[in-house]
């Protein structure tokens, strides 16, 4: 195993992460509500890489009888979490652990959950198999797990299709880290031995979504990634930030389209 498990610690750490998570929590839940609702009532759920706990109250609330861990390497992340969920009282909690060797027992939950985090650490199929392990046989797996070959900008000036392979692709290899997992999912969980393993996506888009709010995600990873794409790809900091102030732009276009397809993968454990 890649001895770094965590390459983008300090990304994750830094307050545009928590701008983004918000953000992304508004923009997507929407989206994604409906195939929790496919779940009927889970009793114990997981929801690890939880963050700020953006998703793990809305998974309370969705879930009224349900007991929510969340789980995080952020320390200031739970704790932000913990104040935000304290009308939850002992429903709901959050730990610091790690995604490679989760400190539950086999079998311990009834719906699994990692959203957001596959993409940025190695070995995510080893993850994977954590999840399931702590996962009930007849309990599900749900994956929301980020592909950066699955977005399109129109007009802009310059290839943003260029851009993502150049810079954050470049810069996710170069650390440790694979942006192009979600189309992987699907497999590894098929070979855990995962049943009835399906594919959705979110499709997070100018049409479904307001484009402020989806230009507010595309910001706080401009501020919070750019430095780094430019440390560790060819591209100079300078390119870097012209590229996401492109695609920005395009967003908010009012003629404009920009679309980030989401793949959530789920499978019966």
């Amino acid at each position: 195993m890649t001895t770094n498990r965590n390459p983008q610690a300090a990304q994750m750490a830094d307050e545009s992460m928590v701008r983004n998570l918000a953000v992304q929590a508004k923009a997507l839940w929407p989206l994604e509500r409906p195939l929790f609702e496919r779940y009927g009532q889970p009793a114990r759920i997981l929801d690890l890489a939880c963050g700020t706990g953006e998703i793990t109250r809305r998974l309370a609330e969705l879930f009224p009888n349900a007991r929510i861990t969340g789980v995080d390497l952020e320390e200031a992340h739970l704790n932000t979490a913990r104040k935000a969920a304290s009308a939850f009282s002992t429903r709901v909690n959050f730990e610091k652990g790690d995604a490679f060797e989760l400190g539950f027992e086999d079998r311990s939950f009834d719906l699994s959950i990692v959203r957001h985090m596959l993409q940025a650490v190695p070995d995510a199929d080893k993850v994977l198999a954590q999840l399931k392990r702590v996962t009930r046989p007849g309990g599900r797996l749900h994956v929301l797990a980020e592909d950066y070959s699955m977005m399109h900008f129109w007009p802009t000036r310059l290839d943003s299709d260029e851009f993502w392979r150049l810079g954050p692709m470049t810069y996710a290899a170069n650390t440790g880290s694979d942006l192009r997992s979600g189309r992987k999912v699907f497999s590894w969980l098929s070979e855990l031995g995962c049943r009835d393993v399906r594919v959705d996506y979110l499709v997070c888009d100018t049409v479904r979504v307001e484009r402020e709010l989806f230009a507010q995600i595309w910001e706080a990873w401009r501020d919070g990634y750019t430095d780094v794409i430019a440390q560790h790809s060819s591209l100079s900091r300078e390119q870097v930030q012209d590229h996401w102030n492109d695609m920005i732009a395009a967003i908010r276009n009012p003629h404009g389209y920009a679309v980030w397809q989401v793949p959530v993968i789920t499978g019966v454990a």
